[in-house]
């Protein structure tokens, strides 16, 4: 029988990337630092420059139907389905970024109806609210109150905007409210409300409102009415924006058109065309141009006082493409598109002109960065470049994306190109359909993907030159791709890493739905051949060397050995075939899965052999093994040298998705018996690393609430990185050295402290004693030591437990020393034998601390503690009370016996009579 290992293996997430955005609204602080998205019942604030997470607002389990913050992010606001509205106090630290602490200051329930529109003033003052039952109401953020209640609107409140108009509106309203003052019957009044119009600047505050109904309000606030109703829109209000340069206001319909409007007369200065469904509007400062978003994906520039679009004409973009909301702050340098499919553009409006009728066209905004608010469904997932910097993501979609690795950089500003660990690098688009498989060479720098549009792609990636390029196409499958491979062997004699773009993978491997394997020859670029040899349409050719009918269902993973001989391929027909590469010939079979065989590893060089199950003695591995996951629950490792399965590794509860070999041991892991061994990921959610020499599980890693698809290993550091169906991408860390480092500590400090606990007993120090014994959790010694103190004859004059040393330790614990000798009390109160001992203890806690003290114990299990000491001493108090009952009858018996002459004086001693009743025994 093999001994099972000693060694424990352990990982913990180092790192962990996961969504911050599935949906609804998205504000940005004034300066443009911290960002704040919507994920599902949470508020998550992000530092926009590190990508790192400063918060998390949590609501009330149903999700947000919108929120926003405060310029100077003061306050964050955040409403929900269940119709209530949290107003969060937002704390920053000391450098002002680091970490954020929101404190929930109020819980309002400001509608009847669930709130759709929030908007904040320029102040940070006011609220507006706009609701599903067309109601608006203005609150002061700070005093939770309603300042404002208004009513007009007959659907629901789509778009809400503060602004202050400038002083000439002012003039032009204080003359009208003269003309009124002329005509009223007090005159006199009527004039001083006119002056307090021009002269009092909170009066030149309003807010605009935009419903379904296609119709937009302007609020006079300290009016508290309506004071003018603008109707030329035909369907719901998207967007109001307003310009104080322009004194216009701006608003964007689905109706195709977009409206400026003269702040004077409230009347439409121009009506634009935009000829797509809006659903965002606005002015960009300093060249008072308009924005747009809409169904097309297009960001689009527009000139307020020509009606001309200055952007030049852009491709109409796919279905995720189409922009729901646009975020911009006056003085940033870039304005935020978020899209259907939760991404999120940074473009950068440096080229924007300062006079938008001095030029004809300009180019599309540029694209500066990228930010994926979740990944989707996780498919497939690799490291790639040289030095694994970068994380390519299939994502259940027709791009990759890549993602970075890097450490945070500190230093970037919110509009630079992220270079932080999470940040979207690129995106790599070519394919038509859903990406299902990827796999990067042993360099880095040649990734291969395969599609649901029945394609193969090859691409060059060069992480430091900024080029991600597509290289060749490989077409010929009649179905979907579900997988691929490029050999792992070192091309050529040790190419430099400025050549490794030189050196293609020789060939590719693919397997289809349509049950067929193909090999592809990768062809080599000329070197030194220009730039426009590799771009579209001058990609060098590839051909099939060959195709073979494999298997009797879809092909789901292949593996390629680490000489580039042999290749094996998993199928749904419950088998997984090794074939040579060259002439791709059937060498063996692997029988004995029970369902589809879902992915397959070949082992890597120079591993140790492994033992078979039966335990006859460890198979070679000289001809080499192999690694399957299987539907059917199970993990196998297989034998090439007779094609047998030497070990069933079994502990998933749901289908094994994704195998592979952990980093083999180094020579000193080795002689500290590290055994070998293979990771799995199943559909339970679960990644587990399991011993291959005995087939026991090692560890269970659990980060992911759905099935993982993806599992990978950094070949450099050896971390491994899991991917799921819940968008969260894992990096584990293997602390299995550093955990066998803190127990060695830790057993050597037991060992030291136990000594020091003999020591003190023996030597009666027993606050030092006591407080070890709690330490060290050794009850026995803890008992052993009480009972010498008990049983001591005579007890010390004046003590509770037999010795006033020991009384004063017990009157002096701290509240988690004294929670944990009630626990053993407890547990010596149940047993007849100690429970003296427990109930002197007991005693002498009781009357040593006052009630207040021990009912405000806090600690794991008080109220466990509680009832267990106050049953048991009910118990023995009732056993005392019959006890004592009974020697009354004994008392009562032994005086009658007295009286009838049973009991005398016969000389014998025994002050027994022998009336018949020599042999009686009282019990």
């Amino acid at each position: 029988m093999i001994s099972r290992n000693t060694v424990v293996s352990t990982f913990e997430p180092e790192r962990v990337i996961q969504p911050l955005y599935t949906g609804g609204d998205v504000v940005l602080q004034r300066s443009g630092h911290i960002l704040v998205t919507c994920l599902g019942e949470e508020a998550v604030l992000t530092d926009l420059n590190t990508g790192r997470t400063l918060a998390r607002a949590e609501g009330d389990g149903e999700v947000l139907t919108a929120l926003t913050i405060t310029p100077s992010a003061s306050h964050l606001i955040l409403c929900s389905r269940s119709l209530s509205m949290y107003i969060y106090s937002l704390q920053s630290s000391e450098d002002g970024l680091s970490t954020v602490v929101p404190n929930l200051q109020r819980t309002l329930k400001p509608h009847s109806t669930p709130v759709v529109t929030l908007a904040v003033d320029s102040t940070g003052t006011l609220l507006g609210t706009g609701s599903a039952d067309g109601v608006i109401k203005v609150w002061d953020i700070r005093g939770g109150f309603v300042t404002h209640t208004f009513r007009g609107h007959n659907g629901v409140i789509s778009a809400l905007h503060f602004f202050e108009t400038s002083r000439e509106n002012d003039k032009l309203a204080g003359q009208k409210d003269k003309k009124k003052a002329r005509r009223s019957t007090n005159a006199e009044d009527d004039a001083m409300i006119g002056v307090e119009l021009t002269e009092n600047p909170a009066t030149r505050f309003r807010l605009a409102s935009g419903s379904e109904d296609g119709k937009i309000r302007i609020w006079h606030l300290s009016k508290r009415k309506a004071i003018a109703t603008l109707d030329s829109h035909l369907s719901v209000i998207r967007g109001l924006d307003f310009s104080t340069h322009l004194n216009a206001l701006v608003s964007g319909s689905r109706d195709k058109t977009i409206i400026i409007w003269d702040a004077q007369t409230w009347k439409p200065n121009r009506v634009i065309p935009v000829l797509e469904r809006v659903e965002t509007a606005g002015f960009v400062e300093p060249s008072h141009c308009v924005y747009t978003g809409g169904e097309s994906g297009k960001l689009r520039i527009w000139s307020p006082q020509t009606g001309r679009q200055l952007t030049e004409e852009q491709p109409t973009g796919g279905e995720g493409d189409e922009i729901t909301h646009v975020v911009y702050n006056p003085g940033l340098d870039f304005i935020m598109s978020i899209h259907a499919d939760h991404s999120l553009v940074l473009h950068s409006i440096s080229a924007l002109p300062v006079d938008s009728n001095s030029v004809d066209t300009i180019e599309p905004l540029p694209v500066i960065r990228r930010i994926s608010g979740t990944h989707d469904e996780i498919i497939d997932l690799a490291y790639v470049a040289p030095d694994r910097s970068l994380l390519a993501l299939a994502t259940n979609s027709e791009d990759i994306r890549l993602v970075s690795l890097a450490t945070e950089n500190l230093n970037a500003s919110s509009g630079e190109a992220g270079s932080y660990f999470g940040a979207d690098v690129a995106l790599l688009q070519g394919h038509d359909d859903i990406i299902i498989c990827v796999d990067v060479d042993l360099s880095g720098c040649w990734l291969a993907t395969g599609a649901k549009d029945n394609t193969a792609r090859l691409w060059k990636i060069d992480h430091a030159g900024n080029s991600y390029e597509h290289y060749a196409t490989y077409t010929g499958h009649a179905e979907s791709l579900g997988a691929l491979a490029l050999p792992q062997q070192p091309l050529g004699p040790n190419p430099s890493s400025s050549s490794l773009l030189d050196y293609p993978p020789p060939f590719l491997l693919t397997g289809s739905q349509d049950k067929t394997i193909k090999r592809w020859e990768i062809a080599k670029s000329p070197i030194g051949a220009s730039p426009s040899a590799t771009q579209k349409g001058a990609h060098p050719t590839s051909r099939a060397l060959y195709t073979r009918k494999a298997h009797d269902k879809d092909i789901n993973a292949i593996s390629i050995n680490h000489y580039n001989t042999l290749f094996a391929s998993a199928s749904q027909d419950r088998t997984v075939k090794i074939w040579s590469v060259q002439e791709g010939e059937v060498q063996g079979i692997l029988r004995g899965h029970r369902r589809g065989v879902w992915s397959v590893k070949f082992a890597p060089k120079d591993t140790p052999p492994i033992s078979g199950d039966s335990g006859t003695g460890p198979a070679s591995s000289r001809h080499g093994l192999v690694l399957t996951g299987s539907g059917d629950q199970t993990v196998k490792i297989w034998s090439l040298s007779d094609y047998s399965c030497l070990r069933t590794l079994e502990g998933h509860t749901n289908s094994v998705l994704k195998v592979l070999w952990m980093p083999l041991p180094s020579p000193s892991e080795q002689s500290s018996k590290r055994p070998v061994q293979v990771a799995s990921a199943g559909g339970d959610g679960l990644v587990k690393v399991w011993d291959a020499s005995t087939g026991e599980p090692a560890c269970t890693l659990d980060n992911h609430t759905d099935r993982i698809w993806a599992l990978a290993l950094d070949p450099t550091t050896g971390t491994l990185v899991s991917g799921g169906g819940d968008s969260v991408v894992t990096f584990w860390k293997d602390t299995t050295s550093h955990t066998m480092a803190a127990k060695a500590a830790a057993s050597t400090a037991r060992v030291e402290q136990e000594q020091q606990l003999a020591n003190h007993t023996h030597a009666g120090n027993y606050r030092e004693a006591i407080i070890l014994a709690l330490t060290l959790d050794h009850p026995a010694r803890l008992l052993a030591l009480f009972q010498g103190v008990v049983g001591r004859s005579p007890p010390e004059e004046g003590s509770l437990s037999g010795l006033r040393a020991v009384d004063e330790v017990l009157m002096t614990l701290s509240d988690e020393q004294l929670l944990e000798l009630l626990r053993r009390v407890r547990d010596w109160n149940t047993n007849a034998r100690t429970a003296a001992v427990a109930q002197r203890i007991l005693n002498v806690v009781v009357r040593a601390y006052p009630a207040e003290r021990l009912v405000g114990l806090r600690g794991r299990g008080r109220k466990e503690v509680v009832d267990g000491l106050r049953a048991y001493t009910e118990r023995h108090f009732k056993r005392m009370a019959e006890l004592v009952d009974e020697s009354y009858l004994v008392e009562y018996t032994l005086r009658e016996m007295e009286e009838v002459g049973f009991v005398a004086e016969d000389g014998d001693g025994d002050g027994v009579g022998d009336g018949g009743f020599g042999e009686m025994v009282m019990v």
